[in-house]
């Protein structure tokens, strides 16, 4: 029987607050990034509510509304600047090595993303290691929380959820509604904060997750 880990991709693979603190930090000083960077993570799951903008337009429009509450000036030319930066954004140290191991011993690799397809082929070349299968937004026209992205990766790959595990740092996005479909879950918590509701494993980052993924579903003998 395969094992499938599916993985929220930015916050979790690829360092996605450090990628947009750059850019606020760039655009409009280091002193104010970091809370306007606790702004922007409360502006962007609103843009994307009922799935009608690709994630390039909520990265920009998300930005906009940032600096119009903020009574901040954007530099011309400068309003699509996370979507030209995403690109860019690199994995977290431990990442390749962990997700080359999983493949080693015999998982199969899926994100599940909140983005476009362009820029998920960007992140993954960044990521160096090879997945099985990439879900994104852009495509299905509906972000998570909801249950589009997992009911999709269940119907083209008629896995089986006992041989599956969730793997996210977001509790909103990806630990909360995998829980509620009654799978699997590890929580990547990057940042300290408190679990709720609980996945079944908690991680600091993914340098131990092969072990964990091995121990929630063991490979067969």
């Amino acid at each position: 029987m395969q094992r499938w880990a599916t993985f929220d991709c930015y916050g979790t693979l690829i360092d996605w607050n450090g990628g947009i603190l750059a850019v606020l930090e760039q655009l409009f000083g280091v002193e104010r990034a970091p809370e306007l960077l606790a702004r922007y993570h409360a502006l962007e799951p609103e843009l994307e509510q009922d799935g009608s903008l690709p994630y390039k337009a909520v990265l920009t429009e998300g930005l906009i509304r940032l600096a119009q509450e903020e009574e901040l000036a954007i530099p011309e030319g400068e309003s699509e600047a996370l979507v030209r930066a995403l690109p860019h954004w690199e994995p977290f140290p431990e990442v390749p090595e962990a997700l080359g191991e999983l493949r080693h011993r015999g998982w199969n690799l899926v994100i599940l993303s909140n983005t476009d397809r362009d820029l998920i082929e960007e992140s993954m070349k960044r990521i160096g290691v090879p997945f099985d299968l990439a879900i994104v937004a852009g495509e299905l026209r509906s972000y998570k929380p909801a249950p589009a992205h997992w009911e999709h990766f269940f119907e083209v790959t008629t896995a089986d959820k006992d041989h599956h595990v969730h793997v996210a740092a977001s509790l909103l996005h990806d630990i909360a509604p995998a829980r509620e479909l009654g799978l699997k879950t590890v929580w990547i918590n990057r940042l300290g904060e408190r679990p709720e509701p609980e996945p079944d494993r908690e991680l600091s980052d993914l340098s131990e997750l092969p072990d964990t993924l091995d121990e929630l579903v063991p490979a067969a003998s």
